[in-house]
């Protein structure tokens, strides 16, 4: 897990390594699917993205081996504290507040909102700047140091196809914090923020920072966590697999270098195994206990070639974009 003081990511670490997994539930999945790329959102695990796929990796290709993994949203707040004598995990002591849309150590979090939204009529009461169709769910998270405890907080996500490029997704995230003034976390304190966590199948190996114009360069990191360290110039880093198919990640709400790394050995495809490849854009934000926090990130699929075309249509776009803490 990563913090302020640990050099470790935020989400994933139970399964890595400490905890007993949470029962996987039977999947409950709602898609997208343009022919260009299909991808997914689970009603059993967060609302959180939990497939991917294309023509060209016709397999899903997110590890969902536990609740800290996924593509979701993770954020971090307030002081560190050893709560064990509440149950929190010895492994994660002392802790954060620290809401995870997947759930706790050993429990998946509860959706309340989770549908498909066809129509302009429906997307504005909403309130959403989503196009039709699109996908929406509101999770209630769950506190990741805690074995099944619910954090006062909202998250919410939009997902729809990036108009013009129909091999790109754009998901909008949002949390909104509801804990009282006074509780145990305290005040406001700036902390390390996923814009998102993002973990892969083993078997895309190959992490790659863009720079632009085409150009890529190679990272490299021993198997963590804990987990390297890179700054990629145009806010975008992809993973490919060795046929030459890769997902790009691009969020250029990051602001401060992005944690990356391998998990296990070997070059697993399945996405319930322990092994994967973790990706996380990181940014710094104050939360307060009424805080709300907001970003946009755009996941992109295909070869090399066609990653880096992609990629500077966004950056030429959506460079400025920044996240907004209200």
């Amino acid at each position: 897990m990563r913090s302020l003081r640990f050099a470790w990511p935020p989400l994933g670490m139970v399964a890595l390594a400490f905890a007993a997994p949470a029962p996987r539930p039977a999947a409950d999945l709602l898609t997208l699917d343009n022919g260009a790329v299909r991808i997914g959102i689970d009603r059993a695990r967060g609302g959180a993205i939990t497939w991917l796929s294309w023509p060209g990796y016709p397999e899903n290709m997110i590890n969902s081996a536990d609740p800290g993994r996924l593509i979701q949203q993770s954020y971090y707040a307030g002081a560190r504290l050893d709560r064990r004598a509440d149950g929190q995990s010895k492994n994660w002591s002392p802790w954060t507040w620290n809401p995870i849309q997947g759930g706790g150590v050993a429990s998946w979090a509860r959706v309340t909102e989770f549908r498909r939204i066809e129509s302009v009529a429906e997307a504005s009461r909403l309130s959403s700047d989503s196009l039709p169709p699109f996908l929406h769910a509101e999770t209630v998270p769950k506190l990741w140091d805690m074995p099944d405890e619910e954090a006062a907080a909202l998250m919410r996500q939009w997902m729809t196809f990036e108009p013009g490029l129909p091999h790109v997704m754009v998901v909008r995230c949002e949390l909104v914090c509801q804990r009282a003034d006074n509780d145990r976390w305290g005040p406001a304190v700036t902390r390390a923020q996923e814009v998102p966590a993002c973990y892969f199948t083993r078997n895309f190996s190959a992490v790659k920072s863009y720079l632009g114009d085409g150009g890529w360069r190679d990272e490299s990191q021993p198997p963590g966590p804990p987990w390297g360290k890179a700054r990629p110039p145009r806010a975008a880093m992809a993973v490919f697999a060795a046929g030459g198919q890769g997902v790009a990640v691009f969020s250029p709400a990051a602001t401060q270098p992005w944690n990356f790394g391998p998990h296990g050995a070997g070059a697993t495809a399945d996405p319930a195994a322990g092994p994967c490849l973790h990706v996380a854009p990181i940014d710094r934000a104050t939360l307060g206990p009424r805080s709300v926090y907001r970003y946009r990130y755009w996941l992109a699929v295909g070869d090399a070639a066609k990653l880096g075309a992609t990629l500077d249509a966004l950056w030429q776009k959506y460079a400025g974009e920044r996240a907004e803490l209200k």
